[in-house]
């Protein structure tokens, strides 16, 4: 092996553990239960929690109502502290302004919006949906 391939093999870092070590959950367990809960995605498809990270890959990483689409600047197995871990990463200026739209949104609606009951299934899926259209972008 040449010392290149050594140095790219040394790099190789999972998507679950570049997470993990960028602080975004706080076990690599939670990061694959959200990665196969299809609340990750690598260059737009599904993630994989196996698959190695590249830099200048983009990560969309949804929570809640929020997400945010990330690009890697670079590439650590190691979990720091939160200054170095925040080198790791920069967010889109597309995902920041997306963000904070859905934020004035929120709060012209005062917040959340109570209802009465728990959504029976029909209810789930129109929100599933609704989810999907709000973060597929289209306005």
């Amino acid at each position: 092996m040449s010392k290149p391939e050594k140095q790219s093999a040394l790099q190789a870092v999972r998507l679950d553990k570049w997470l993990w070590a960028a602080r975004f959950y706080k076990t690599r367990s939670l990061c694959k239960e959200a990665i196969d809960g299809g609340k990750v995605s690598y260059n737009g498809s599904k993630g994989k929690a196996s698959r190695n990270v590249e830099v200048g890959a983009l990560i969309g990483i949804r929570a809640g109502w929020d997400e945010k689409v990330l690009k890697i600047i670079a590439i650590s197995g190691q979990r720091r502290g939160a200054p170095e871990a925040q080198l790791l990463y920069e967010e889109t200026a597309e995902s920041i302004k997306k963000r904070e739209k859905r934020a004035l949104e929120n709060k012209s609606f005062g917040g959340r919006i109570m209802t009465d009951h728990k959504p029976n299934k029909k209810e789930r899926r129109d929100i599933k949906q609704l989810k999907h259209d709000i973060f597929s972008g289209s306005d």
